[in-house]
């Protein structure tokens, strides 16, 4: 059993914190809005701390699952940040994705302070967080990659140390650019199919089967095709991260066309009042097109 702190109980940390407690670690929560890791704390039956200092003393681990670089640098850096409380040799484990500038910047803090740093993007949504099974990518020392992935084991299906510092940051990107080629294609066979006069139902129960299949297309056509973007990764989300991976691509030189055009496609989206929709939104953005 090891001592955790996990900072963060958004949809994504507030399960993934409790399969910690339910796999036998004694686990504090720290979160912005107090009243929610309270709530946790009684539910768990764990308990919570007013800051991030507070919540890892005494901690072997710390997890963060926050919004974005700032609020990931808040947790940790300053007075009444995790960095200021935690010990010597503890291992610090972020699932918030950000940029790479940010985690090659808390990995050097961190290691200046005796502490080590890996950065542990997620994927596989509010299902995956609240089912124990997401898919983990990480970059940090290998060491200290070793120490955190029995932990990380309790909400993960994969884990896997990608490469050094940032290179879990760098594969996540990697995983947005794919979803937002592929969501865009979904979107564009559906709409394809209602305006070629076809049942789309029928038609994914064909395609899906084929080379055109998708955890996209298996997860998320039924909602599309009823109207409803109300549940997943919100377009507000997707439009931070790609803008992540547009400001990577200006850096490494990379080419992505397709991501670009889709980032705008989902500004189209937010423009329709659709920030909080999910990802799958885009199919929306073609029908308001008509």
């Amino acid at each position: 059993m090891a001592k955790i702190a996990f900072l963060g109980l958004g949809v994504m940390g507030y399960p993934m914190a409790g399969h910690l407690v339910a796999s036998g670690h004694e686990v504090c929560v720290y979160n912005r809005t107090t009243a929610k890791a309270e709530a946790w704390a009684k539910a768990h039956k764990g308990s919570f701390a007013a800051t991030p200092r507070e919540a890892v003393a005494g901690a072997d681990f710390v997890m963060s699952c926050v919004g974005n670089d700032e609020d990931l640098r808040s947790v940790c850096q300053g007075e009444d940040g995790a960095f200021a409380g935690m010990a010597g040799g503890s291992v610090f484990v972020d699932h918030t994705t950000v940029s790479a500038k940010v985690t090659a910047e808390l990995y050097a803090a961190a290691k200046a302070g005796g502490i080590a740093f890996v950065d542990a993007p997620i994927s596989g949504g509010q299902a995956g967080a609240e089912n124990g099974v997401l898919s983990v990518m990480c970059g940090g020392d290998s060491a200290a990659y070793e120490l955190a992935e029995p932990i990380i084991g309790a909400y993960a299906r994969i884990c896997r140390r990608i490469g050094d510092s940032g290179a879990g940051q760098m594969t996540k990107m990697c995983n947005q650019i794919a979803i937002a080629g592929l969501v865009q294609g979904l979107s564009e066979a559906l709409h394809f199919a209602d305006k070629a006069g076809l049942d789309g139902r029928a038609v994914v129960e064909v395609i899906s089967q084929g080379a055109a299949g998708s955890w996209q297309m298996a997860n998320r056509y039924e909602t599309m095709l009823d109207d409803h973007f109300e549940h997943g990764f919100a377009v507000d989300w997707m439009r931070k991260d790609l803008g992540i991976c547009l400001d990577a691509a200006n850096d490494t030189g990379a080419s992505l066309p397709v991501t670009a055009l889709v980032d705008q496609f989902y500004k189209d989206v937010q423009k329709l009042g659709g920030g909080r929709w999910d990802t799958s939104s885009l199919f929306k953005r073609l029908k308001e097109q008509g």
